[in-house]
């Protein structure tokens, strides 16, 4: 089988990937080791694809339909694979092998040209939401995952850098570290959260009407996980005169909707707004990085 990452995925990694990263160079004797150690047949990539992972369409043995997805290890695919395995597809796509000799997940075959996105604008977050509250679920006992705290530490480690080389974004920053302290000192729950939440990452299955996929999964408060659901659609937010009030009152919907602390959900979505805003900026690409910094600034 000829095998060539997705162009979307090439890039992507070529922002991010550390010096030194060979993960991208290896992929194609990966996929075709992972291919055939499950005696796989390959239908085809899936394009445009993600940013962080290949996903393959394949067939298992017996014919029956399959996903097959390989991510560098800095995508934490184990926690991704374990997160998959305690939900056993409650609101989410299920994992066809409970171990695995390698980081290679192999997965039920939803609809992927078939997102929430793809509804109009109130029923995908509804049907979202909806999915989304069926994750919150106690992590497991042994626990292998990463946690707020932890992550939104490295994150805020970057954020400061941010600021010192874009002396402009400073106010927004400071005002973000100062929400994520004062967050993280009282949490109200402590939940297994699917950590990139989006319309995009819910799609048509056959089990269920909608499931999600691709989680990079982390464990805290309710409204973290929400957060990235505030934002989503933020280019037609951004172009709308009502974009600022709009994003008042989906905050506040949200949060009735799935009982979460309207202010705890408000300043989430101000840090990883900001938190992503500070990364576009410095991996390249200045609108993405304008789009969300203004959306932090109605917050």
């Amino acid at each position: 089988m000829a095998f060539e990452p997705p162009r979307r995925l090439v890039r992507a990694l070529g922002e991010t990937a550390p010096d030194g990263d060979d993960w991208l160079e290896k992929l194609p004797e990966a996929v075709h080791r992972a291919v055939a150690l499950r005696e796989l047949t390959v239908e085809r990539v899936q394009l445009p694809g993600g940013r962080s992972s290949v996903v393959l369409l394949v067939r298992r043995a017996d014919d029956a339909p399959a996903v097959l997805k390989l991510a560098p290890p800095r995508a934490r695919p184990v926690s991704e694979r374990a997160a998959l395995a305690h939900w056993g597809g409650r609101g989410a796509v299920l994992p066809l092998e409970p171990d695995a000799a390698d980081d290679a997940l192999l997965l039920e075959r939803l609809h992927p040209e078939v997102s929430v996105r793809s509804l109009p604008e109130a029923k995908a977050l509804l049907e979202a939401a909806g999915t989304l509250r069926r994750l919150w679920v106690e992590p497991p006992d042994d626990q292998v995952f990463e946690t707020v705290d932890g992550r939104t530490g490295r994150q805020a480690t970057a954020m400061r850098a941010g600021a010192d080389a874009y002396p402009e974004l400073r106010p927004l920053v400071d005002a973000a570290l100062t929400a994520r302290e004062e967050l993280l000192a009282a949490p109200p729950e402590r939940r297994l959260l699917h950590g990139t939440f989006r319309q995009s990452k819910v799609l048509r299955g056959e089990r269920m009407p909608w499931l999600a996929v691709g989680p990079d999964p982390v464990v805290g408060e309710c409204a973290f996980d929400l957060a990235r659901l505030v934002r989503d659609r933020v280019e037609d937010l951004i172009a709308a005169p009502s974009g600022a009030s709009t994003t008042r009152r989906r905050v506040k919907r949200l949060a009735e909707s799935l009982e979460v602390d309207q202010e705890r959900l408000r300043g989430w979505t101000l840090f990883r707004a900001v938190e992503s805003g500070v990364r576009a900026r410095r991996v390249g690409r200045p609108q993405d990085a304008e789009l969300l910094l203004e959306f932090a600034g109605w917050l």
